[in-house]
């Protein structure tokens, strides 16, 4: 007689993959080209570490400033290898520890913003015009991915409200869009259909004025490594993961809702709005727990992703099932 005894941390039937997903993105990224050394059983979050550090051209982590949000968080900070090793950027790659070594050789600089659309003042800025205006500050911002895993991460940037209100909307934009790099050659995982490429993203332009929605250019007090969305990355707290668009190009002010690439991909899986919400489950897996990255421990998901005394003033009377 066979005895089955569970562990004590197994995990939750929720979070794994299904078998017929698993083996047609295994089969995928081998026509890609993409499936590196993780099928040499190399898989872990933290291993791409050793591959010559776990930046693309192998820094580690620097010296956080003052802290000027999420200074309680700092005992809970994820580790730079996982930070840095397991991450989601499908331009590199759709497995988690393909962005580390598959942005290597990205190229950074020189890089343009376009900042154009409905505002007084559009612009093509170089980098360095772009951010020579503000105060980069530290930020400890919770993170919470669709796919039922988190991280507590340092980010260093600056308001997005303070762009905003540089290159000053018109009355009629109600919008921002981001677009994303589009460069086949130095981005292997844009060869293939797998989104429809550039990615872009989109905020209101209220939720793109509040004091949490940071434009990113740093972590752990270094630049942003390349499989982190080098050179510029927007991230939003209070929103899954996705919702962030990486190596930003263009920033469009816009008085209609952008099409969004995961919306384009799977409307019925990921709404415009993405806010964290353990009341509306993914159809494929609840979103009611998240595992926490670099532990053996979950917790139950929070509205807003904790950020609810900030944030939920932003979508009074509308229907958070819907508008998901």
């Amino acid at each position: 007689m066979l005895i089955r005894v569970t562990p004590r941390h197994a995990i939750p039937s929720s979070e794994v993959t299904d078998e017929s997903v698993y083996r047609n993105r295994r089969e995928f990224l081998r026509q890609a080209g993409l499936l590196g050394a993780a099928v040499a059983g190399v898989g872990l979050p933290r291993l791409a570490r050793a591959m010559d550090g776990a930046g693309p051209q192998g820094q580690g982590p620097g010296k956080l400033g003052a802290v000027a949000m999420g200074e309680d968080l700092r005992k809970d900070l994820t580790d730079w290898g996982d930070v840095t090793s397991y991450n989601n950027f499908y331009e590199f790659g759709t497995a988690k520890d393909d962005p580390a070594p598959n942005a290597r050789a990205f190229r950074v600089k020189p890089w343009t913003v376009k900042v154009d659309g409905l505002v007084k003042k559009p612009a093509d800025y170089q980098l360095e015009e772009f951010m020579k205006p503000h105060r980069l500050e530290d930020r400890i911002y919770r993170h919470r991915c669709v796919e039922a895993w988190s991280m507590v991460i340092p980010w260093r940037g600056f308001p997005m409200a303070d762009l905003v209100r540089r290159v000053e909307p018109l009355p009629s934009a109600k919008y921002v869009e981001f677009t994303t790099l589009m460069d086949p050659k130095q981005m292997p995982g844009q060869r293939f259909p797998v989104l429809d490429w550039p990615y872009t993203e989109g905020l209101r332009l209220d939720e793109a004025m509040h004091p949490l929605a940071l434009f990113v250019t740093g972590v752990y007090g270094t630049d942003l490594p390349n499989q982190n969305g080098a050179p510029l990355r927007h991230v939003v707290p209070w929103k899954y993961g996705f919702k962030g668009c990486k190596s930003i190009v263009r920033i469009r002010f816009t008085d209609r809702e952008p099409a969004t690439a995961w919306n384009k991909a799977a409307a019925h899986e990921y709404g415009f709005y993405a806010n964290v919400n353990p009341g509306v489950d993914h159809p494929r897996w609840s979103q009611k727990r998240e595992r926490i990255i670099g532990g053996i421990r979950s917790k139950a998901t929070l509205m807003f992703n904790g950020y609810g005394d900030q944030v939920a003033s932003l979508y009074a009377g509308m229907d958070l099932a819907k508008f998901y």
